[in-house]
């Protein structure tokens, strides 16, 4: 379709392949440190050989990977689900009640706004340790074999203060350094952002001292911009569209006016920050076209959306600029 990189990478749509499903659920119920590692350790080479084929594949293109951001019940199964419970009680050997027991501790009342994105990766910094070492390792193995392969772009998910980055860089970096004293090889890596909870847009200018880039998470920065639950809106929005509240669903067509006005204000102070901030966003809003132009308008880098409305961006990119 003409993509000129992979702007997200969702490393959880990974973990629900069969092939490693029980290994990611033996993570998430592992009741200590030495449990979740014995875990991971399965699931290394895995995430590895993935970071291979997808950067391989792009051929030195930029590649967007984000780390973990779902919340952990999403990956086990339900505790009325009663043959997958004794299932994974059996596989992990563990009693029915104690797998009950651990997927009912991981349910939360509103799991969108709760422990998801870098408050996984704070709590389990493990788990981020073992994706960026998996992420740096592919790109060592490529560029032992000489293939082309660009910086890798790490992104950590739904930061809203800077101390949250920079725990997380901190660690990214030791990983890093892990790795290329082991296997020989340094190469260049990225490590920035996704702004999509308004604290970090409006704190944008101090958390680009030390992000490497931003990508505007325009699901979320709706969600939370405007205060609307995205797995409950529909049952109003269609008469907000009606009576003019919006003039189209915003989940849609970017607000530009509100959510847009976040946008805006994070360019722009990030890049009093950092001169050249690369700045883009993801999502379905990347792939609609009053919202594609806006992005030109405010100077983002890139627009990234699902491979079959990339034409549809390109088409109003083009048009953007030849508006200017």
């Amino acid at each position: 379709f003409g993509a000129e990189g992979v702007g997200l990478c969702r490393t959880e749509h990974m973990f629900f392949d069969k092939s490693r499903i029980e290994a990611v659920r033996e993570m998430i119920l592992a009741t200590d440190l030495a449990g979740r590692a014995g875990a991971l350790k399965k699931l290394l080479p895995i995430q590895r050989q993935d970071f291979v084929e997808i950067m391989g594949a792009m051929e030195g293109r930029p590649v967007t990977i984000r780390l973990l951001d779902p919340p952990l019940h999403e990956f086990v199964p339900r505790v009325d689900q009663n043959a997958e419970v004794t299932t994974l009680a059996r596989n992990l050997k563990m009693t029915e009640d104690a797998v009950r027991a651990r997927i009912n501790a991981l349910h939360e009342s509103n799991p969108m706004l709760g422990h998801r994105g870098c408050r996984l990766g704070i709590t389990y910094p493990e788990i981020y340790d073992m994706q960026a070492q998996a992420i740096l390792e592919a790109a060592v193995a490529l560029k032992k074999a000489g293939k082309p392969v660009a910086p890798p772009e790490i992104m950590i998910p739904l930061v809203g203060k800077l101390p949250e980055f920079t725990i997380l860089r901190n660690n990214i970096d030791s990983v890093a350094k892990s790795v290329f004293q082991t296997s020989g090889v340094t190469l260049e890596y990225h490590v920035g952002t996704m702004i999509e909870v308004p604290r970090a847009a409006v704190t944008a200018e101090e958390i680009a001292k030390e992000a490497e880039f931003f990508s505007f998470g325009t699901n979320d920065l709706t969600q939370m911009g405007c205060g609307f639950s995205r797995d409950d809106a529909g049952s109003f929005l269609g008469d907000y569209v009606k009576q003019g509240v919006y003039e189209k669903d915003p989940f849609q067509v970017l607000d530009q006016d509100g959510v847009g006005r976040l946008i805006r204000m994070a360019v722009t102070d990030g890049r009093k920050s950092r001169a050249g901030l690369k700045c883009g966003i993801c999502g379905e809003h990347g792939g609609e076209p009053s919202s594609v132009k806006f992005c030109h308008r405010v100077g983002l880098d890139y627009v990234s959306c699902s491979p079959y409305r990339v034409p549809i961006a390109m088409l109003a990119a083009a048009q953007a600029a030849i508006e200017e």
